[in-house]
Formats: structure tokens, sequence, C-alpha cells
């Protein structure tokens, strides 16, 4: 009798400065399609406060309880009841060159960089092309994610996997290349 191996489970912390937009829809996202081998959550180095409207709509889309977002410190992970993050992933480019806390259990860490959404300035069909532009490029990265076996997501292999996840996304043939640019 042969057994199937049991896939590990996996927290995410994804980062950004308010978290209020890129870091809510990769919580979202990663939560409804990695359901049951990933638990996603987000945090922001300065966050706003709130949750954009624009991201709270999106993660419904995704049948996401939008209830469950909320714009919060990246202090609440740090502390000693904090749920134990195997990966930390960076969505934003000013969060990037920020000096991050001392995350218990050393995760793997990659920069996943997104334009923000919420800096966009237009009218509001402008400003949904920007949410969605965003929630694809995360989706795709996050299947990339997905698709990956437990043995490219333990130890040494994982911070190498992350990071190619980005590259492997810019490499991408795509008519949309929003996810791309920098802002």
């Amino acid at each position: 009798m042969t057994t199937t191996p049991v896939a590990h489970h996996y927290n995410v912390l994804f980062l950004c400065t308010g978290n209020s937009a890129r870091s809510i829809l990769a919580e979202a996202l990663l939560n409804t399609l990695g359901a049951g081998r990933f638990t996603a959550y987000s945090a922001g180095s300065h966050p706003g406060g709130q949750v954009q409207p624009i991201a709270a709509e999106l993660a419904r889309g995704l049948g996401y309880d939008a209830a469950r977002l909320r714009s919060k410190s990246w202090d609440e992970f740090t502390a000693p009841d904090a749920p134990r993050m195997d990966f930390i992933l960076t969505v934003c480019d000013s969060a990037a060159g920020e000096s991050c806390p001392l995350w218990p259990g050393h995760p793997a860490t990659a920069y996943w960089g997104v334009p923000d959404p919420a800096a966009v300035n237009g009218d509001e069909a402008s400003r949904r092309v920007a949410y969605r532009d965003a929630l694809l490029c995360l989706r795709r990265r996050i299947e990339l994610l997905l698709a990956l076996p437990d043995e490219k997501l333990r130890g040494l292999a994982a911070r190498a996997e992350l990071q190619a996840i980005a590259a492997r996304d810019a490499l991408t043939p795509r008519i949309d290349t929003t996810c791309l640019q920098p802002h």
C-alpha cells in the first residue's frame, strides 16, 4: 500500500507600505486559490487604516469575504503569538527599501513589485483598469507559486523560486505589460 504524501501548509505574508490595495488583493487571491495549502496574510509598514473600496470589491468578486480584510501594521506579525511565516513577499516599491523587522523563523523573502493602483489619478474607469491590472499581475504570480511542488518551497530553494516567479512573469508574453512598468 502506497501513501500519498501530504502537502505542507505554508503561511505567506504580503507586505506593502499602506496595506490598502496590492497586499490586500494578494491576500484575497492566495487565500482563495491556495486554500488548504496556503494561508495568506497582509500588512504594511505604514498602514493607511483602511482597505481601498475597489480592492475590497475585487476580493468579493473572487468569492473572498472582504469583511476579513483590514489594513494593519507588520508589527502584528512579529509578536510572539503571531502565525509563523514561511514566506514574506513585498509587493510595492516603497516597502522594498525599508528596514524590515526580524521575522521569527527566518522566512524566505522575495520582491514581487506591482504598480500601485491606488496611486492612479483619473476617472473611475481608469482607476478600475489599474486595479484589474494589479489583480491580474498578482494572480499570474500566485498561480506560478501554486504550481511549485513542495520540494521547491522548502529550505534554500524557496527564496530562489519566489524571486524567479517575478522574473518568469516578466518573460511571459502578454498584451498588457502594466505589471512590468515602474511607477
